[in-house]
């Protein structure tokens, strides 16, 4: 229910999004029954909050901000923090089958036990009736108790206190940025560098055609003083 963004990584012309962001849950865990408890009003008119159990889950989901239409959903990713899968070490080993457990039961683990999981996870998309691969997650998962909180604080994304550990600015390609805010780069990383010798061929038939205009415009003049003064 606690729901929370990271920034957006504009213009990712192949795909790829770096953020280096924090999310930060605090919530009530029960360690004898691996639930996690809510306490809420049922309604704004009760004044006693009534608790809850609900699954130790996270859910992350990525999608493709879009500035004049509806954002569109491309894939999500939900783990069970009492039975989780492992990571990959690296992305080329990121796949689907990390999410089933029918197969390799030992990789799945606790994050309640290991405290700090690090790594890759991959994200699910619907086609049809098919599962597929929408993408790939690289994260670092860590559970810390209230007094560590107060400890170590760390602030939420990039805010300060920004330590435990210090989050520095993603490393992005120089096409990240609205390209209504900058005309110049819009025409150098979008434009030039997708259809270059488009816009190479549009100038050279330009100029041919600008040519052949500038003859045919002339000409008539030409011949006719020609044939007023033929030498």
């Amino acid at each position: 229910e606690h729901k929370q963004k990271t920034d957006v990584h504009y213009r990712s012309l192949g795909g790829e999004g770096n953020f280096n962001w924090r999310f930060i849950f605090p919530f009530d865990y029960l360690p004898a029954e691996q639930v996690c408890t809510v306490s809420k009003k049922d309604a704004f008119w009760r004044l006693d909050k009534t608790e809850s159990k609900i699954p130790a889950r996270v859910v992350f989901q990525i999608w493709d901000n879009d500035k004049f239409s509806f954002d569109d959903f491309l894939g999500s990713l939900q783990l069970d923090l009492n039975h989780m899968p492992k990571p990959a070490k690296t992305a080329e080993k990121c796949s689907l089958d990390q999410l089933d457990d029918t197969f390799h039961p030992e990789w799945f683990v606790s994050l309640f036990e290991q405290k700090t999981v690090k790594g890759w996870w991959p994200c699910v998309a619907d086609e049809g009736e098919k599962k597929i691969l929408a993408g790939k997650l690289e994260m670092t998962l860590e559970i810390v108790a209230e007094s560590e909180h107060e400890e170590r604080p760390a602030g939420q994304g990039r805010d300060e206190p920004n330590m435990n550990p210090k989050l520095e600015d993603p490393r992005r390609p120089d096409t990240s940025f609205l390209w209504f805010t900058s005309p110049y780069k819009t025409m150098k990383f979008i434009l030039w560098r997708r259809f270059r010798c488009a816009i190479i061929l549009f100038i050279i038939l330009f100029v041919l055609l600008l040519f052949v205009g500038i003859f045919l415009y002339s000409f008539p003049n030409y011949a006719a003083m020609k044939l007023v003064k033929p030498f």
